[in-house]
C-alpha cells in the first residue's frame, strides 16, 4: 500500500470510534505508532524499575567515594606532618621539664630563702625580714608567697632585684614599695615575692 493511500486512510479515520479490540483492522501506520509507543512505555517502565535503583546506588557510591577520598587526604596530610608534630611535642616536653625544674619543692623553700638572703648580703643590703606567708593551693601548683623588706641605696636595691629575678628557681616580684629611711639617706624596699612548686598529687590522682 502506498504512503499516500495510508495517509488518506488516517485522515478518513474516525478517531473517536477507535476500539482497541479492532486494532488489527487499523491502518498499519497507526499500528506502528501504537507499537512504538508501547515499546517506549515498556522501556521507560523497565528503566524506572531496574535502572533507577542502580543509579541511586551509583550516586550513593560516588558520594561515599568522595567522602573516603577526603578522609584519605586528611589522614595523608596528618601522616606527612607527623614527624614535625612529634618534634614539636618533644620540644614542648623538654621546655615543660625545664620549667618544672625551676620550681622548688617544699623541702627546697628554706634553701631558696637563704639564696635571697645571700643576694641581699652580696649587694650590701641590710635585711629587715624575709617572712613566709601561708601557702596557697592552686589547681596544678602551690603558690608560696613571702614578704621581703631590705634597706640600702638605690643602685644596690636595683642590683638585688635583678639578682632575685636571676635565681635558678622561679621567684616573681609584686607590690613594690620604696621609701626613704630617716636620718641616713638610705631607702627601704618592701615587696611581696612568690615562688611556686608543682603539685605531685595531681599526677598521682586517678
Amino acid at each position: 500500500m502506498s504512503l499516500a493511500g495510508e495517509w488518506r486512510r488516517l485522515r478518513e479515520l474516525e478517531w473517536r470510534e477507535l476500539d482497541i479490540k479492532e486494532s488489527g483492522s487499523w491502518p498499519w501506520s497507526l499500528q506502528l505508532v501504537c507499537c512504538l509507543l508501547t515499546l517506549g512505555l515498556t522501556f521507560a517502565g523497565m528503566h524506572w524499575y531496574l535502572a533507577a535503583p542502580k543509579a541511586e546506588e551509583l550516586a550513593a557510591a560516588q558520594r561515599q567515594e568522595q567522602s573516603l577520598l577526603r578522609d584519605y587526604q586528611s589522614k595523608a596530610m596528618q601522616a606527612a606532618n607527623l614527624p614535625a608534630m612529634r618534634a614539636q611535642s618533644d620540644e614542648l616536653e623538654e621546655r615543660l621539664d625545664a620549667l618544672l625544674g625551676m620550681l622548688p619543692s617544699d623541702a627546697e623553700i628554706p634553701s631558696l630563702i637563704d639564696n635571697i638572703s645571700e643576694t641581699a648580703i652580696d649587694n650590701q643590703l641590710s635585711i629587715d625580714f624575709i617572712r613566709l606567708r601561708t601557702p596557697e593551693q592552686r589547681e596544678f601548683y602551690v603558690e608560696q608567697p613571702f614578704d621581703i623588706q631590705v634597706q640600702g641605696d638605690y643602685h644596690r636595691i636595683a642590683a638585688f632585684l635583678a639578682g632575685v629575678a636571676g635565681l635558678p628557681r622561679i621567684v616573681t616580684q609584686h607590690d613594690f614599695s620604696l621609701e626613704p629611711v630617716e636620718g641616713d639617706g638610705q631607702l627601704r624596699l618592701s615587696m611581696l615575692a612568690r615562688t611556686y612548686s608543682y603539685r605531685s598529687d595531681v599526677e598521682e590522682a586517678p
